[in-house]
Formats: structure tokens, C-alpha cells, sequence
């Protein structure tokens, strides 16, 4: 065999490669889609025959793609977790002024767990979600991350130490978390423009503070420092 006719074996094997690699990432995502849709219908802890059934395909076809039920779990998480962000991130980019900004990522929080109340559970409750990667910290992550540049911003253009602007961003995301966990529970108990209000107002007392908090001396209160 010439070196010509060697490499194009190699570029032919390297192509097939690549279309199989394609196609079974396209394929993993559609049932991924399917097992959504089955969760929606079927509810937060549906079992994986119910799955499988839903989806018009056999447990043997959802196991070629996905490594066990765990790993398919994983997968749901994860695509719940980029929805989430997908939300979220451009409710906050496209607003400016700061307590505007808390209230588009309170509502963008609660609409999407409001819209889909059987995947969040699945994904944040469910007993079978693998844990090997916490998909929820991952999303968490994100949103605080993005909320943290604007806090960030905000108190260096202030001509602050911008420290602070990690810790309050992951305190505010936990508390809208913990809040919304609540409100779904309780099969929401107050209408969501009412709860986007409460949150944002108690929110807001402490970013207001920046001003008059986020220059002090650590452990120094701002009466600590009035003459």
C-alpha cells in the first residue's frame, strides 16, 4: 500500500470517526429532550421503564448513549442547569440600574422554576440524580459569577473594595433558591409578582448599603465609625 493510499485510509477512518462522535451527540441530545418532555407529564420521579415508554425507545437504546441511569439523570441536570442560565443571565444583562438588576434575577429565577416545576424538582430533589457532579452547584456558579461582575462594577466605579461583591452574590442566589424551594412546596402560597417584590425589597436594604458598609474596616460596623 502507498503512503497516499495509507493516509487516505487514515483521513477516510478519521471522518467516519467524527460522524459517529456527531451523531451520537445529536442523538444523546434528542433523548435527553424526550426525557424532559416524560418528566413534565410524568412528574419529578419517574421511573426509568416510564422513561424509556415515554420516549418511544427501549431501556438497551437509552443505555447505548448513556453510560447508566445516572449518567442519563446527569445529562438532565445538566441541560435543566444551561436552561436556567439561559434565562437568568440576559434577564440581568439587560438592565442597568442595580436594584432593577435583583429584580430581573428574582423574576427570571421564579418564572423558570414556575414554568417547570417538575424538572426542578427532578433536578434538585430527585433520590436517583447522580452526584458525582453537582449540576446545581454548577448552575449556581454561573448565575452567581455573573451577578458578582455586576456587584464588582459597581462598587469599584463607587471606588470601593470590590471584595464583597463574590460572598453577596452567592448569598443573594441561596436566598432566592431557598425561597423559590419554599414557594413551590407550599404550591405557591403568593402570586410571584408579589414575591419578586418582597425578595428584591429585603435584597435591596442590604446592596443600598454598600455605600456606607463596603469601605469599613472588616468587623467594624458603620455606628462603630460615626463620631
Amino acid at each position: 500500500m502507498s503512503m497516499d493510499a495509507g493516509r487516505e485510509q487514515v483521513k477516510g477512518g478519521d471522518g467516519r470517526s467524527r460522524r459517529w462522535a456527531d451523531h451520537r451527540e445529536r442523538r444523546r441530545g434528542e433523548l435527553v429532550e424526550a426525557v424532559i418532555t416524560a418528566i413534565r407529564e410524568l412528574g419529578p420521579e419517574p421511573g426509568i421503564d416510564a422513561i424509556a415508554a415515554h420516549a418511544g425507545v427501549s431501556k438497551p437504546v437509552l443505555y447505548r448513549y448513556f453510560e447508566d441511569k445516572g449518567a442519563l439523570w446527569e445529562a438532565v441536570g445538566l441541560r435543566a442547569a444551561q436552561d436556567l442560565i439561559a434565562v437568568v443571565a440576559p434577564a440581568v444583562a439587560r438592565v442597568r440600574e442595580e436594584r432593577a438588576v435583583v429584580t430581573a434575577a428574582v423574576d427570571a429565577y421564579l418564572s423558570f422554576i414556575e414554568g417547570d416545576p417538575h424538572l426542578y424538582r427532578f433536578v434538585v430533589h430527585h433520590r436517583g440524580l447522580a452526584r458525582e457532579r453537582d449540576v446545581v452547584a454548577d448552575a449556581v456558579d454561573t448565575v452567581a459569577s455573573g451577578l458578582a461582575r455586576i456587584l464588582g462594577d459597581r462598587l469599584r466605579t463607587l471606588g470601593l473594595d470590590s471584595g464583597a461583591a463574590l460572598p453577596w452574590a452567592y448569598g443573594i442566589v441561596g436566598y432566592v433558591q431557598t425561597v423559590g424551594d419554599w414557594w413551590l412546596r407550599h404550591r405557591q402560597p403568593i402570586g410571584r409578582e408579589a414575591l419578586v417584590e418582597y425578595l428584591t425589597a429585603f435584597l435591596w436594604s442590604g446592596i443600598a448599603g454598600i455605600r456606607t458598609a463596603a469601605d469599613l474596616p472588616f468587623g467594624l460596623s458603620p455606628e462603630a465609625v460615626r463620631p
